[in-house]
């Protein structure tokens, strides 16, 4: 069997121009990798370990930053795809912020406030859970919600959800040009799968903490949601921020899609140990003489008497 390579494996799903993207082209049930499926927790544990291999790299250099945004309906599974890709990374070097409803300050500010002030640090990897995409998915369906975001109404026009992507696409360049490299991932599940995995959770009751009933409420708006979607992905995918719409009916096969994805990414940066001053190194030379002498000087054991 021949193993794609990650960035065949995730460039498949990759839309770095979205003027002609279209939801449908991708279907959620993709069979593409089923071949896979034999060897896919072998292909994710090696994912792990290159993972591992690579971010430490990245921490060290301590130059540039990865940005993960995940995206997805209700249970689409973004909570078990980034504990399962991310298992073998170093906590040290990367952190999960889950974004819930805004509060009351959140909402006296622009909505990229609160996602800015969760920017990764130089060497590390920030995961979005949700962000602030939310501001045109969730609040473009219940546009109710823009009342409560004391924006001043002549700013609320037909245009507003064209002038989000502006912002966002200019505000994603701008992180581009500081050392942040950002990837988003749409988990795009299909509303069968959703309701089958609802039922799952229903029927388990260690998974009753997962469920709301608001969940079947957002599912009415199925359709909606995936037209705000495909608008979203059209208008925001870029180059330097490209978005992957990955299959997520088949849990497996997300998890790989997403692992390579992150693994080409971060090869993309070919990250280094950084370079230690040959001063610096002659002073190691001395350090390890001295602790070797150590060695030599040390008086030998008695053997213990039987």
């Amino acid at each position: 069997m021949i193993i794609p390579a990650p960035a065949d494996l995730a460039g498949r799903y990759r839309i770095s121009n979205g003027s002609r993207f279209r939801l449908k082209d991708i279907d959620p049930n993709d069979a593409w990798g089923k071949r896979l499926k034999p060897i896919a927790g072998q292909m994710l544990k090696q994912s792990r370990k290159r993972m591992a291999g690579l971010q430490e790299r990245l921490y060290a250099q301590d130059r540039w930053s990865i940005l993960l945004i995940f995206q997805a309906m209700d249970a689409a599974g973004k909570d078990g795809t980034i504990k399962h890709v991310m298992a073998g990374v170093n906590p040290q070097g990367c952190y999960v912020h889950a974004f819930k409803a805004p509060s009351s300050e959140e909402l006296d500010h622009d909505f990229l406030w609160r996602t800015n002030r969760r920017l990764p640090r130089r060497g590390h990897i920030g995961i979005f859970n949700r962000s602030y995409y939310e501001e045109t998915l969730v609040v473009r369906v219940h546009q109710n919600i823009l009342a409560r975001q004391q924006l001043p109404s002549e700013l609320i026009t037909k245009n507003i959800w064209r002038e989000r992507f502006e912002d966002i696409n200019a505000y994603e360049c701008y992180l581009a040009r500081q050392g942040v490299l950002v990837r988003k991932f749409f988990l795009h599940v299909s509303k069968d799968e959703q309701r089958k995995r609802f039922l799952e959770r229903l029927d388990k009751p260690e998974k009753h903490w997962k469920f709301s009933p608001a969940d079947v409420g957002e599912r009415s708006q199925f359709a909606n949601y995936m037209s705000a979607y495909e608008d979203m992905i059209r208008h925001t995918s870029t180059e330097y921020a490209p978005w992957y719409v990955v299959p997520a009916d088949r849990k497996w096969f997300t998890r790989l899609v997403v692992s390579a994805a992150i693994i080409d990414a971060i090869q993309s940066l070919d990250p280094h140990f950084p370079d230690v001053d040959p001063a610096v190194q002659a002073e190691f030379k001395k350090v390890k003489e001295q602790l070797e002498a150590e060695v030599s000087r040390a008086p030998a054991k008695k053997a213990k008497k039987k």
